[in-house]
């Protein structure tokens, strides 16, 4: 019983998030009432309270969701292992492709409207951040700034990220994750990174 509950109680959330994204692909977040995010989710006003006090809630709550699920996505090819090794890395460990695809009602938003855009310069960060976290590269030398070339790579990775929102998601995630490859392999093909999430999640 309890389990028919949560999957209700996801449901539903699920619902009112899609529905919140969904409204914010035609009007302004702040013209946007409660009513408007059930009537769309065909659900009622008591339903919302349970979960959301304020439609900002289920904003706040979406972008956790988001940048969660990011950070796992990026993590999954070095996530169990000491050393990283380009020359070694498959496309299909590359997640962060299926991770936007997940999220492709937030990626549209961020990269089509102006309700999010200052959530592009988020996303970058985080992924910026995850590579200073979590990895060092043994082989770069020592003339290239660790801070600039993470930054290189970020926006590098969200222009794909925006090239694939604007063409229509035409292309598969698998086919962006090769793509993205095929791009490290051709211009920094040699790089082995020695990774410090495991050290991290010991400091936790």
């Amino acid at each position: 019983m309890a389990m028919n509950i949560d999957r209700r109680i996801i449901k539903s959330k699920q619902a009112l998030k899609e529905s919140l994204l969904s409204l914010m692909q035609e009007k302004d977040f702040k013209e946007i009432t409660i009513t408007d995010i059930v009537k769309l989710a065909d659900l009622n006003r008591g339903t919302f309270y349970k979960h959301y006090q304020y439609k900002d809630d289920i904003l706040e709550e979406i972008i956790d969701d988001v940048i969660t699920d990011l950070t796992n996505s990026y993590r999954e090819p070095y996530k169990s292992i000491d050393t990283f090794d380009v020359r070694n890395l498959s496309s299909s460990a590359i997640k962060i492709f299926d991770h936007v695809s997940k999220y492709g009602s937030f990626y549209t938003l961020i990269v089509k409207s102006t309700s999010l855009s200052g959530f592009q310069y988020k996303i970058c960060e985080v992924i910026k951040n995850l590579a200073l976290q979590d990895l060092y590269d043994n082989v770069t030398g020592q003339k290239i700034n660790r801070e600039i070339q993470a930054s290189f790579y970020a926006y590098a990775i969200f222009g794909m990220i925006i090239e694939w929102v604007n063409q229509g998601f035409s292309y598969s995630s698998n086919y962006m994750a090769e793509q993205l490859l095929e791009i490290i392999k051709n211009t920094h093909g040699n790089s082995v990174y020695k990774s410090h999430l495991e050290d991290s999640n010991k400091e936790k």
